[in-house]
């Protein structure tokens, strides 16, 4: 493993001194490619940042609406349920209304009932009298 280490410790050493043989160009070309590199990189992360702060923005302002929204249902949903209270009540309050005309019809027709079968009554106590 040590000597592995090692190994690998004389490659490194051999890409440095590689490098610090190269030519002055090139070393210059490789320090614009690695700005050139981290300035799109810095590009990027700046770009995320930005995308980052606006999505939170939208997710807490669609978090308000949510709120808003649910809060508008519930206050809906309680004028909804009042609402068919009442109309419960007044359908309630008709139904008597109604049954108690019914009832006051029924009543109606059945003394009329009455008065047309005394008088059916009193007609055959005459026939039977005169008979």
């Amino acid at each position: 493993e040590v000597q592995k280490l090692n190994q690998q410790l004389e490659e490194k050493n051999g890409e440095i001194q590689q490098m610090i043989n190269q030519p002055p160009y090139e070393k210059e070309r490789e320090i614009l490619k690695l700005q050139k590199s981290l300035a799109e990189k810095e590009k990027a992360q700046a770009t995320s940042d930005v995308l980052c702060r606006s999505l939170t923005d939208e997710a807490h302002q669609l978090q308000r609406k949510l709120a808003s929204t649910a809060e508008m249902c519930q206050h809906l949903a309680k004028c909804l349920e009042e609402k068919q209270r009442k109309e419960k009540g007044n359908s309630d309050g008709q139904m008597a209304t109604e049954r108690s005309n019914q009832l006051l019809d029924s009543k109606t027709s059945l003394q009329a009932l009455i008065c047309n079968l005394q008088d059916e009554n009193r007609m055959l106590k005459q026939k039977v009298a005169h008979v």
